[in-house]
This record gives C-alpha cells, sequence and structure tokens, in this order.
C-alpha cells in the first residue's frame, strides 16, 4: 500500500555539478570571496596612491595613505594564501 507513497524522488543538486561536498562548497566560497579581495586591494593600491600624490605634504593625509597601502598590501597576501587555507581546512574536514 505504501508502495507508491514511496517512490523514488531526485532532487536537482541547486549548487552545481562541481558542488557536492561541504568541502567544494568551502573552496568556491573562499574562491568568490578571494577573487572580491584582490580586486578590492587592487583597487586600494590605487586609491593609496591618489591620497599620497594629492597629500602635499601634509602629514595626517600621508599617514593615512601609507595605512591605506598596508591594508592593501595585507589583503593581496591574504589573498595569495587562500588557496592553502582553503586546502589546510580541507584536509582538517577531511572533504
Amino acid at each position: 500500500m505504501w508502495e507508491k507513497f514511496l517512490a523514488q524522488v531526485t532532487i536537482p543538486n541547486p549548487l552545481g555539478n562541481t558542488t557536492n561536498t561541504f568541502g567544494d562548497l568551502l573552496g568556491n566560497i573562499i574562491t568568490a570571496v578571494a577573487g572580491i579581495i584582490g580586486a578590492l586591494s587592487v583597487i586600494m593600491i590605487i586609491v593609496a596612491g591618489i591620497l599620497y600624490l594629492t597629500s602635499a605634504g601634509s602629514p595626517e593625509k600621508m599617514t593615512k595613505a601609507k595605512t591605506a597601502l598596508i591594508y592593501a598590501i595585507a589583503g593581496i597576501v591574504i589573498t595569495l594564501l587562500a588557496s592553502g587555507i582553503v586546502a589546510i581546512i580541507r584536509t582538517a574536514i577531511g572533504g
């Protein structure tokens, strides 16, 4: 009697065929976020350069430009290390 209600139902994966495990999902998210951070870091380096050029010798503005440059470089370093971090996390969770 219950056989007609227990028919096999297949639900398509809403994340596509490349995301089948939690590790894959985490890798895709980190890759997307790393790309955004990398793009923003490059833009911030350009902005820091403009701030430095337009500081007109003002110590406060030069310090602000140097701080922006340091943060932008830190963003690029994090972006470059993102794939290594994902590999470590995947190994830790067994994905």
